[in-house]
């Protein structure tokens, strides 16, 4: 069934016309093998395609093959696909023992075309295309079966989801298996546990909070240190604005009006009603309401390492990329109309350069305009700031692509997605142009007339929030973070317990020269030593024994390159000092 949105970024249209008609077969095989399945929809997505079933059991892998198997029978039998409208009395006849199709039927337009393909004694609602026969099917497999809510709410039922994927050739096929297979080697919820780096305490404290263990928090640190010097080459300043705040803050900000299912119960305080803050965008409009301002006082541009709080339901938490507590690089700039442009563009320039600093260089901005439901503000205010985005997207040269009604309710904005070392994308800068809370607040500057002018607000983040950044680095570099990002750059190594001495006298020495260093001094073989280190994926593993302590020397070892031979501690130094030349700022 081809009612759900089909995959947004296919990597051509003919492949997306496989996958969904491969979505078709494996709903025919399941209907097959299970009679009392009921079909809810089927669409092509980026990488495969998925199918919804109501059934009385989960699927288990066994059923899966079974499933592939039925839909090879169905391939080879090379059956057309026809494609037939109908009325839509007709439809709902048709599927009247399936209760997900005649839903979608019931809420389409009155007047609008309705059409079924079929193929076999198959017949699905469908808007199509399809390729012409099922024996066009050469490469396709089934990879999971998981749960899913109808529509994607926790209050419908939950049905059966089987993903799978489809490719021209076996040879793409086998090609993207292995990719998925690097991708669950890189998941970083199996890495953030094996490196210690961070937990969720789903029993103790509750799902979708994090907990950052001492490796993970130095990595944090580090992060936030450069985000921090960046900024003030850039000409920002930092404040700070509490956690919580008077409800009356978020019914100004319209976000208990548009925003209420996200944010948690109020709290009670003194007769007051409290709210856990889910933006910081109002406490840095208060402070901007503090005192008056004046034209010469813009642009300001005020960043936050704000924690915030949302509730995001249980289905969609999903280690560090949906959680409930998060911190966002959070920046809101307040200019003059004639500073708008320059502002976008030194934004955008800026988010690119962090984004070339930890590793990624290839860069899509996707525009979202205005929704045609639940917004605020005008449409003029909507377009003007549209065309000011556009203008300053196009002056920095990136490609970009328009999301017609995909902004958020106050504004429209342009988001920076990424590519990362598997070919992913990711979207974590955004930029926002706001003619809205500045008039919902009545913040004004005194402009060179001595007129009371509205300034212009932009919200701004640049790596989005700091848990899905890092869950994404962690995949990113596979754990094996950067000389300059890892937690622990160097282990030292004793032979034998006789050496030990010495190597807690080169770990001061490391230490005291700013070196990232520990120790393992644990009775065990040294080859489980240095097994347990490069498993850790620590840089640099320093090995000291009876030859090395009489020379006063270590034996080095990279984690790529292997052995690198003995050298003074002066000279490995040195050497690191010049691996993080490829890490300035």
């Amino acid at each position: 069934m081809s009612n759900g949105k089909v995959a947004t970024n296919p990597a051509n249209r003919d492949l997306e016309t496989l996958r969904h008609s491969a979505s078709h077969i494996m709903a025919d095989a399941v209907k097959r093998l299970f009679p009392q399945a009921k079909l809810a929809i089927g669409p092509a997505i980026e990488e495969g395609f998925y199918y919804d079933f109501d059934v009385p059991a989960p699927f288990l892998p066994e059923d899966l093959k079974k499933i592939e198997d039925e839909m090879a029978k169905i391939i080879k039998s090379n059956t057309k696909f026809e494609r037939t409208e109908i009325s839509r009395s007709d439809a709902l006849k048709m599927f009247k023992d399936e209760p997900y199709k005649t839903e979608l039927i019931s809420e389409l337009p009155a007047g609008e075309q309705i059409s079924i393909y079929k193929h076999g004694n198959f017949v699905d609602l469908c808007r199509g295309p399809h390729i012409a026969s099922t024996g066009q099917v050469k490469a396709y497999k089934l990879l999971t079966a998981t749960g899913a809510y109808w529509r994607g709410s926790e209050k419908n039922k939950m049905l059966q989801r089987i993903y799978g994927t489809a490719f021209e050739s076996k040879q793409q096929l086998d090609d993207h298996i292995k990719h998925i297979e690097e991708v669950k080697k890189r998941d970083h919820r199996l890495l953030g546990k094996e490196l210690d780096l961070y937990s969720i305490q789903y029993e103790d404290a509750g799902p979708g909070l994090v907990f950052w263990h001492p490796k993970g928090a130095m990595i944090r640190k580090l992060i936030e240190d450069f985000w921090r010097a960046e900024h003030l080459k850039h000409g920002y300043e930092f404040i700070y604005s509490p956690h919580i705040a008077r409800l009356g803050l978020w019914k100004t900000s319209g976000h208990w009006d548009f925003y209420r299912e996200n944010m948690y119960s109020p709290i009670d305080i003194d007769e007051q009603e409290y709210i856990l803050k889910p933006m910081n965008c109002p406490g840095h409009i208060l402070v901007y309401k503090s005192r008056g301002r004046s034209y010469r006082d813009l642009p300001l541009r005020w960043a936050e390492l704000g924690t915030v709080y949302r509730y995001e339901r249980s289905g969609v938490l999903a280690g560090l990329f949906r959680v409930r507590g998060f911190t966002q690089d959070d920046a809101h700039l307040f200019c003059r109309p004639d500073q708008l442009r320059d502002e976008i563009i030194g934004v955008i320039n800026f988010g690119t350069a962090i984004f070339k600093a930890f590793g990624f260089s290839d860069f899509k901005i996707v525009i979202s305009t205005r929704p045609k439901e639940k917004y605020v503000g005008t449409i003029e205010n909507w377009d003007r700031a549209t065309e000011a985005l556009k203008a300053g997207v196009e002056q920095v040269g990136l490609p970009y692509e328009i999301a017609e009604g995909e902004a958020v309710f106050y504004g429209p904005k342009a988001d920076i997605h990424i590519k990362d070392s598997l070919g992913r994308a990711w979207q974590c800068f955004t930029l926002q142009v706001d003619f809205n809370l500045p008039e919902r607040f009545d913040i004004v500057y005194t402009s060179q007339e001595g007129k009371q002018e509205r300034p212009i607000m932009l919200h701004r983040a640049l790596m989005g929030s700091l848990e899905r950044f890092f869950a994404i680095l962690i995949e990113h570099y596979g754990g094996a973070f950067p000389l300059w990002l890892a937690p622990v750059q160097a282990v030292v190594l004793p032979v034998l317990e006789t050496q030990h001495k010495y190597a807690v006298e080169v770990l001061e020495t490391l230490k005291k020269s700013g070196i990232r260093a520990e120790a393992d001094l644990r009775n065990e073989r040294l080859s489980n030593r240095i097994r347990f280190a490069t498993n850790q994926k620590v840089p640099y593993m320093i090995v000291v024994g009876d030859k090395e302590e009489t020379d006063k020397t270590i034996a080095v070892r990279e984690r790529v390159k292997g052995d690198l031979g003995a050298m003074k501690i002066e000279e490995f130094i040195t050497k690191l000092a010049t691996d993080y030349t490829d890490f300035k700022y």
